[in-house]
């Protein structure tokens, strides 16, 4: 029992981590889009409006599972997931190629970040489902 609350823990503070980084980049890219487009080559600084709209909406839905009683873990998979296709996203636009070397470094540090909180949710999500196999048995 004490394994599956450390894991319980764990999942708990990967999604606030998250949701704090997620929060945080979310206001710098509301506040700071049109400075931060001349920085990272971007001709639309609305494209840094809507990615830090839907990082602000995204640290809501991590912190409202986090302070659940009880984290859902189907929420905590989605946020996996959605980690997975920011760092997909992530590693298309510097193939593209259209950022400049600040945007290019800016993007592999916040990929790198995003994957770190993908693997600690994924894994402990994965040690509570086989905590909870062996409870069973």
């Amino acid at each position: 029992m004490n394994t599956h609350r450390n894991e319980a823990d764990l999942l708990r503070t990967a999604l606030l981590v998250n949701c704090i980084f997620s929060g945080l980049s979310g206001m710098i890219l509301l506040f700071g889009f049109n400075r931060l487009s001349g920085f990272f080559g971007l001709h639309m600084p609305t494209i840094l409006l809507a990615a830090g709209a839907l990082l602000l909406v995204y640290a809501v839905a991590l912190f409202l599972n986090a302070r659940r009683v009880t984290v859902c873990q189907t929420e905590a998979s989605l946020a996996v997931l959605v980690n997975v296709a920011w760092i997909v996203g992530s590693v298309g636009l510097l193939f593209v190629g259209s950022l400049s070397t600040v945007g290019n470094w800016t993007v592999t540090i916040a990929a790198n970040i995003v994957l770190l909180f993908a693997v600690l949710q994924f894994y402990a999500i994965r040690r509570l489902r086989e905590g909870a196999v062996c409870e069973l048995r």
